[in-house]
């Protein structure tokens, strides 16, 4: 199916985060897919499975604790955001995307899109995680998958990877959508949502135990 792209939903608005509610999203994909790219069987992967069951149970998402390192962060990416613009091209901004695999859902809550093929991906840093990053000339592997899961869901053909850190120069590293990667990340996605699904009927059949017609 082709993506589903919300234009005029502020990411952190009600709306967004209904619009999020017990999905899998691109930022939350670490959790259950492995550095290698094999679907993860850990307690973080469970407890993301249990979190989503909840808010597809209840239809509520519990606040998270936002950090000052996050909100340096937010500061960082609007910076960079319009630092890009300046020097490289137009961004638009976007509410969220979601796109059908079959039987599942994926989220997106891009940075921006590009013309008619790209993303752009901004990351606030630290001043060390910056100069690495530069030094290294290349995306950080902590990335990968976020990115690529970004990529696959908005159905672009390149990320540019913004990196980004108040004081020192951005990095923009261009990312290439890589079909060997998305087909990881569909196999861990259906892995964690059939897992989910089996949850769901275990806690199903708990609770009707614990309170017999």
């Amino acid at each position: 199916a082709p993506p589903r792209i919300y234009y005029d939903l502020m990411q952190g608005s009600d709306e967004w985060h209904a619009a999020r509610c017990g999905l899998l999203t691109a930022s939350e994909m670490h959790h259950i897919i492995t550095p290698t790219l094999k679907p993860a069987k850990n307690e973080k992967m469970r407890a993301h499975a249990f979190d989503l069951l909840a808010q597809r149970l209840t239809g509520y998402v519990e606040p998270s604790y936002i950090s000052d390192d996050m909100l340096r962060g937010n500061d960082d990416e609007i910076d960079a955001r319009a630092l890009y613009v300046q020097k490289y091209a137009p961004v638009r901004e976007v509410g969220f995307i979601e796109r059908y695999f079959g039987d599942f859902r994926i989220g997106y809550s891009p940075d921006g899109l590009v013309g008619e093929a790209g993303t752009i991906e901004c990351k606030g840093r630290r001043a060390k995680y910056q100069i690495g990053t530069i030094v290294s000339g290349e995306m950080p592997q902590e990335y990968v998958v976020q990115v690529q899961t970004g990529l696959l869901v908005s159905g672009r053909k390149w990320c540019d990877f913004i990196s980004y850190s108040g004081g020192l120069p951005m990095a923009v590293y261009r990312v290439a959508a890589d079909d060997e990667v998305h087909e990881a990340i569909l196999m861990a996605a259906a892995a964690f949502e059939q897992f989910i699904a089996e949850a769901e009927r275990e806690f199903a059949a708990r609770v009707s135990a614990f309170h017999p017609t």
